[in-house]
């Protein structure tokens, strides 16, 4: 059966007896239909966290077409309800991009998925709808602005603020505006990147609150005068405007597993493109509900585990007890070499080959100070003799490694996983941060370079050598980063797979996102926004006269 033939036989609880399960009332839930609900999160803003544990799934660097990192993250956090450990998941939705694309949606996979899987994977509650047209409409009163008033003195070569859609849609990364007189607005180039990497999903999942959303909104630089001062959202007076566009999207989404287990998802940045994790308010949610959250950060722990760490992390204010790396024997064969056509078949050179690239996430897991556990996210093609090879490497690295089958069995599958969690979430952490939050911007891109993807050093372009000066001259020389790179490599350059040393890491610009409160390191040519490949899987969807859906993954 497919994912989707799975979820359209599932029996689905009513989303007011998932609440009740999850300790919401009925007043603080608002109902999407039958099997989806918000949640007001105002009732529960001063319930404390103490106490309660954490659980970040995070994985090695992928192949192209995933490894099932959610779907170990729904069966983990079934099996821990089978423990009879309270536990709720927390994770991203999914973007329009990859589902039309071909990475598919975000929902898990198999007897290890989030439900109702058309609804979540498509429109859900309208939460990509609100962020993209609360994005272009900040667009269109900046341009408003620039036409009638300009009492700043706003530079129309230096907006840096652009448009965004929740497509993968090439011919709109350099697009030129305002063509077709003087009442059409004043021509400018400009650009747009998939909403999935724009600074207002960074905000709405990192603000605390509603007020903290507005004030993240207000900070918002969306250009410089002509005399190079950046003007803010605040300085032109549409931080509230914006605010209530988002009000609602701001709100959690609750359903549930195959399992029943409450599920909240909230949220959906890229990890390459952007910080790469569901909300904060989704995941304090979560904590402040159960006893046990398990929580995702998106592609190889390179990326989202990284940000969740250093970016995410002092916001929520709560530090993984336990940290999963998942890996596949595919995976690690393609790190070692083995063409994708081929990694179904066995080929232990190439996996030996490989394992350094899960080393490497490990060793980088523990040098934050966290408890560690590789999940082995077994597919049908796998020999005993591969999986055994990764469990025995683990083993003399001082990890842990289970063999999970979340897609088949769903819960069952993932028991020994959830065992080891839960018995890992006993010991302490001591966590140390990949940077000082008083370093500069190039030292902690440093670090992150040398000490995370272990490369020789970072190089800036001119461009990005003179974005820093004006950066320290405006006082963000001391934010966060966060790096977007490719996801296939621990360096900038997709085809550099395993665990390679000898590599500098070029830094070809920066974007300042102020509201986000972090700056954007963009490497190599990635792109924030990407290009749907030559067969699309939107080609191989179906809908009949009733309106049943077929071909979604």
């Amino acid at each position: 059966m497919t994912d989707l033939e799975i979820a359209k036989a599932a029996t689905l609880t009513p989303i007011v007896d998932i609440a009740d399960k999850a300790g919401l009332k009925e007043d603080q839930i608002e109902m999407y239909g039958k099997y989806k609900a918000k949640v007001n999160v105002t009732g529960l803003k001063n319930q404390s966290i103490e106490g309660h544990k954490l659980v970040l799934v995070t994985s090695i660097n992928p192949t192209p077409a995933g490894e099932g990192k959610s779907t170990v993250l729904v069966g983990l956090g079934d099996a821990m309800n089978q423990l009879d450990k309270q536990t709720m998941i927390a994770m991203r939705e999914p973007s329009m991009g990859p589902v039309m694309g071909i990475k598919g949606g975000a929902t898990g996979g198999g007897y290890s998925q989030v439900i109702p899987m058309e609804d979540i994977n498509l429109h859900f509650t309208g939460d990509m709808h609100a962020l993209t047209s609360a994005h272009n409409t900040l667009m269109a009163l900046v341009n408003n602005y620039l036409q009638h008033d300009n009492a700043l003195n706003l530079d129309p070569r230096r907006i840096i603020w652009n448009r965004v859609e929740d497509v993968n849609d090439r011919t709109l990364r350099n697009v030129i505006t305002g063509l077709g007189g003087v009442t059409q607005g004043i021509p400018q180039e400009s650009s747009f990147d998939i909403t999935a990497a724009s600074e207002l999903m960074a905000i709405l999942c990192l603000a605390s609150d509603l007020t903290d959303l507005k004030a993240r909104i207000g900070k918002i630089v969306v250009g410089y005068t002509h005399d190079k001062v950046p003007v803010s959202v605040a300085e032109l007076g549409f931080e509230d405007a914006i605010t209530i566009l988002l009000k609602d999207a701001f709100k959690p989404n609750l359903v549930q597993t195959l399992a029943h287990t409450p599920t909240l998802i909230h949220g959906g940045p890229f990890a390459n493109i952007a910080h790469g994790c569901n909300s904060v308010i989704a995941t304090k949610t979560a904590l402040q509900l159960a006893d046990y959250t398990v929580t995702e950060a998106g592609f190889g722990a390179d990326l989202g585990a990284e940000k969740f760490l250093d970016i995410k992390r002092p916001v929520l204010g709560k530090t993984p007890d336990v940290v999963v790396i998942v890996a596949t024997v595919r995976a690690l064969k393609y790190n070692g070499g083995q063409s994708v056509k081929e990694l179904t078949t066995e080929n232990i050179d190439a996996l030996n080959a490989g394992l350094p690239n899960l080393q490497r996430h490990m060793q980088n897991i523990q040098s934050f100070g966290l408890p560690t556990v590789v999940a082995i996210n077994r597919f049908t093609s796998d020999t005993d003799a591969e999986l055994n090879l990764i469990k025995e490497y683990c083993a003399a690295q001082g990890v842990t490694a289970v063999i999970t089958e979340s897609w088949g069995k769903g819960g069952d599958g993932t028991l020994d996983l959830a065992k080891e969690v839960v018995q890992l979430t006993t010991k302490p952490a001591n966590f140390t941060s990949s940077y000082e939050a008083d370093d500069t911007i190039e030292a902690k891109l440093n670090k992150i370079v040398t000490n995370i993807y272990h490369g020789r050093s970072v190089s800036l372009t001119k461009k990005a050598q003179n974005q820093l000066k004006t950066f320290a001259k405006n006082g963000w020389d001391k934010l966060p980063v966060c790096v977007a790179k490719t996801q296939y490599s621990f360096s900038d350059d997709a085809k550099r797979l395993g665990a390679p040393t000898d590599f500098d890491v070029e830094i070809r610009e920066f974007v300042p996102k102020i509201g986000a409160g972090f700056i954007v390191a963009l490497a190599g040519n990635v792109m924030t926004m990407p290009g749907l490949p030559k067969q699309p899987a939107a080609l191989k969807m179906k809908i009949d006269a009733q309106g049943e859906i077929t071909g979604l993954f």
